[in-house]
C-alpha cells in the first residue's frame, strides 16, 4: 500500500446524526481506511475462508482500494468501525482503468453509463453489529453519496456463500421473478459462471439479506451468476438505476443523513 491512500474530494457523503451508537462518514485519512481493511479481513478471511493477495499482514488490501472512497460506519462507544463499504466513482474507475465487477463480468451493455456510474463493494460488518441499525445507515451514506453528485447509476457485486457446494446460489438465481431482472439492453455476461442449471435442486431459496434489500429499493439482476472461486462465492451484478429507487426508501435514507463535505 502506498504511504498515502488518497481520498477524494467528492461532495458530500452522509454524516448521519447518531442513531443509536453509531455515526457514518468517509474515511478521511490512511489511518481510517486502514482500519477499514482490517475489519475486510477479519470478515472476509477469518469468518468467511477468503482468499486474499495483500500487502499487509491482517488487511484486505488490493488494486483498487487506492482510489475508492470508504464509507465506514463508528460504533461511538468503542470508537471502533464496525461497517464499511467502498465507492468507486466514474472519475476514479477512469483512473484506475475498469470497474472492479470487470474481472467478472462482460459488462459491454453498460459502457454507455460510465460517466454516471459508481460501482460499490466490499460491503461487511462486525459480527457484533449485525443489526438494521449499521446497514441502514451504510445505505444513508450511498444514498447521499449518488445524490449529492448527481450520479445516476450504482452497480455492485452481491455475493452468495457456496459453503453448500452452490446448491443455494443457483437455487436463488432460478427463483427470481422477472420483475427483477435487468432489461436486455442492460445485460452482462459472467466470465466463469456458476453452473446454475446443474446445481439447482429445486429447494426454496434462502436470498442474502443485502440483495433482498438490494431488491427491495429497486435494482435490477444483470444476468447470470458469476463464481468467484477466492472468495467462494457466486456472486450477481446488481445495476440500481436512482430513477427506479423506492421513493420510500429514499426519503428514509436521505432523512437520516445531515450532509458534509467529503
Amino acid at each position: 500500500m502506498q504511504s498515502k491512500t488518497p481520498i477524494s474530494n467528492e461532495a458530500s457523503v452522509a454524516a448521519a446524526a447518531p442513531r443509536g451508537n453509531y455515526r457514518v462518514a468517509l474515511a478521511r485519512s490512511e489511518e481510517e481506511v486502514l482500519e477499514a481493511q482490517r475489519l475486510r479481513y477479519k470478515v472476509f478471511v477469518e469468518e468467511l475462508g477468503a482468499r486474499v493477495q495483500t500487502r499487509l499482514t491482517g488487511h484486505d488490501i488490493d488494486h483498487y482500494d487506492r482510489f475508492c472512497d470508504h464509507l465506514i460506519v463508528r460504533d461511538t462507544d468503542s470508537g471502533r468501525i464496525v461497517g464499511t463499504y467502498r465507492i468507486l466513482s466514474p472519475a476514479a474507475a477512469r483512473r484506475v482503468g475498469n470497474y472492479y465487477s470487470e474481472n467478472e463480468f462482460h459488462i459491454n451493455r453498460l459502457h454507455h453509463l460510465r460517466n454516471r456510474m459508481v460501482e460499490v463493494g466490499r460491503s461487511c460488518i462486525h459480527q457484533d453489529h449485525r443489526s438494521g441499525a449499521v446497514i441502514t445507515l451504510l445505505w444513508a451514506g450511498l444514498a447521499d453519496y449518488m445524490v449529492s453528485n448527481g450520479y445516476d447509476y450504482l452497480i455492485g457485486c452481491a455475493s452468495i456463500g457456496m459453503a453448500d457446494g452452490g446448491h443455494n446460489a443457483a437455487n436463488l438465481f432460478q427463483q427470481i421473478g422477472p420483475e427483477h431482472m435487468a432489461p436486455a439492453e442492460y445485460r452482462v455476461f459472467p466470465q466463469h459462471g456458476l453452473p446454475f442449471e446443474r446445481l439447482a435442486n429445486g429447494q426454496p431459496a434462502l436470498v442474502p439479506p443485502l440483495i433482498k434489500g438490494y431488491l427491495r429499493v429497486g435494482a435490477w439482476i444483470c444476468g447470470e451468476p458469476a463464481w468467484d472461486p477466492d472468495f467462494n462465492t457466486a456472486d450477481l451484478l446488481l445495476l440500481l438505476p436512482m430513477s427506479r429507487m423506492n421513493k420510500r426508501y429514499m426519503r428514509h435514507f436521505l432523512k437520516s443523513a445531515e450532509p458534509i463535505a467529503a
